[in-house]
C-alpha cells in the first residue's frame, strides 16, 4: 500500500515535469522491464508511437531504455542514447500537410532533465519518393553516433510535394 501511494505521487511529479519541459506527443504502445528497482519505477524498454504531423498516414515506432528507480520515475535521471525505429505507412493514402523541406527535425524528446534530447528527423529522397526517418540523441557537451534509420516508400502516383 505504501509503494502505491509513493508511485502516486512520483507519477504525479513526472506529469508535472512532463508538462513543464514540453515533451513530444507520443503515445506509449508497449513496455518491457528490464531490471528490478526496490524503489520506482523498474529500467525498461518502452516502445512509443509518433505519428508524422506533416504527413497523414505515417507512423513512426521507436523503442527505447527507460530508467528506472526514483530518478527515473520523478524524471532527473538520463536515458541511454540507444533507441531504434520503424516508420509504417498506417493508412490509405498518404497525405502530405504542405511542401516538406529535404530534411526536418520532427520529433524531439528530453532524454535528461536538462542536457539531452531524442530526435526523429525526416529527410526526403525524391529520387526515389521515399521519406526516410532517422533517430539519434544528442547532448549540449557530447551527442553520440548511435542512430537508428528506417524508409516509408511512396508511390510514384503520390509525388512528395517538397519547399
Amino acid at each position: 500500500m505504501l509503494r502505491k501511494r509513493f508511485m502516486a505521487g512520483m507519477a504525479a511529479v513526472a506529469l508535472f515535469s512532463t508538462a513543464f519541459w514540453g515533451m513530444a506527443k507520443a503515445e506509449l504502445i508497449g513496455e518491457v522491464d528490464t531490471a528490478f528497482r526496490w524503489l520506482g519505477k523498474d529500467d525498461r524498454v518502452v516502445i512509443e508511437a509518433y505519428d508524422d504531423p506533416k504527413v497523414r498516414g505515417v507512423t513512426c515506432y521507436v523503442s527505447r531504455a527507460r530508467t528506472g528507480g526514483i530518478k527515473g520515475t520523478v524524471g532527473l535521471a538520463e536515458d541511454r542514447a540507444e533507441a531504434s525505429i520503424a516508420c509504417r505507412q498506417v493508412s490509405d493514402p498518404i497525405e502530405f500537410r504542405g511542401k516538406l523541406p529535404r530534411q526536418e527535425d520532427v520529433f524531439t524528446e528530453r532524454m535528461s532533465i536538462l542536457f539531452k534530447r531524442l530526435h526523429v528527423v525526416r529527410v526526403v529522397d525524391p529520387t526515389r519518393n521515399a521519406l526516410i526517418y532517422m533517430t539519434y540523441s544528442d547532448r549540449i557537451i557530447e551527442g553520440s553516433p548511435q542512430n537508428s534509420v528506417t524508409a516509408v516508400p511512396v508511390g510514384r502516383s503520390n509525388p512528395i510535394p517538397m519547399k
